[in-house]
């Protein structure tokens, strides 16, 4: 069951599922208006997180910000006709390739087949919207090229592009007053291609740029939110192994048995399918 958290005085985040991949809400609240974070995989998912918000007298959101453009985090903007959202260029670009596909069961299948829609999201789509199939592609109202700082009264949202493997056009939310940092999907691989893969230098780039922020806690937008020593073991292990990758060209046993050796332990599944992200990646840019 999902359940609607608070972080601090002024963020509340609405928790995921990962059967219909309902990725994390966010909503900050200022003293005069509120901001709510990435819009939903559907208008059900969205009026949820508004209506369980309004029983703790949240009111709803003036801005929506959104962090990249795949569907889970967009397709619910239709639900937020009085709300002005903000996107980056490259999101509302991608968004604007949606607008003419189907989305019935026959149509995402063909797309499956051609290799130009993956399963994993199209089998999440058929669970979000199990019979009637109403999907409007609404389109951000404005678009940053890089940065932008919204002053909410109280508190200050900056939503910065960071790209990344995941998604090139992947920004993230600074919440100044809370140190919060909404990730998003930023961090995770790429799903698109035809193995989900890492590269050495999309990790470094991204990695550089999620640092600077002074935050002490990160949301990402399909898992609990993590501390700043978590996330810092998350930097570790991507970038070690983005080293590792280099250093022995993509050569899965080598980067395996160094890192084991590194950490003095056995890996853990999440290490072992990171080191076989990379070497996807690496097979991909050398081939």
């Amino acid at each position: 069951m999902q359940t609607v958290e608070k972080i601090g005085k002024r963020f509340w985040y609405m928790t995921p599922v990962s059967e219909t991949d309902r990725p994390v809400l966010g909503m900050v609240i200022g003293e005069k208006r509120n901001l709510m974070i990435d819009a939903g995989n559907s208008e059900a998912h969205t009026k949820l997180f508004l209506d369980m918000l309004a029983e703790q007298d949240v009111k709803k959101p003036a801005y929506v910000l959104l962090s990249h453009w795949h569907w889970d985090h967009i397709f619910g903007l239709s639900a937020l006709t009085d709300t002005f959202t903000i996107s980056s260029k490259q999101t509302k670009t991608e968004m604007e390739k949606l607008i003419p596909l189907s989305w019935s069961d026959e149509a995402l299948d063909q797309r499956v087949a051609l290799g130009t829609e993956i399963e994993f999201c199209s089998a999440a789509i058929k669970k979000e919207f199990p019979e009637e199939r109403k999907i409007n592609i609404t389109l951000p109202v404005m678009t940053i090229e890089d940065e932008v700082e919204i002053d909410l009264g109280g508190i200050t949202c900056v939503m910065k592009h960071v790209g990344g493997d995941h998604a090139a056009d992947s920004t993230v939310v600074y919440i100044k007053e809370e140190k919060i940092l909404f990730v998003a999907d930023c961090m995770y691989a790429d799903i698109f291609s035809q193995k989900w893969n890492y590269t050495i230098d999309g990790t470094r780039a991204l990695l550089e740029k999620l640092e600077k922020f002074d935050a002490e806690t990160y949301i990402l937008s399909h898992g609990l939110p993590i501390t700043k020593e978590e996330f810092q073991n998350e930097v570790f292990m991507l970038s070690t192994i983005a080293d590792l990758t280099e250093k022995h060209k993509g050569e899965h046993k080598s980067i395996t048995l160094e890192y084991q050796k590194h950490l003095g332990r056995g890996l853990s599944e999440d290490e072992l399918e990171t080191i076989e992200y990379f070497v996807n990646g690496h097979e991909m840019n050398h081939s």
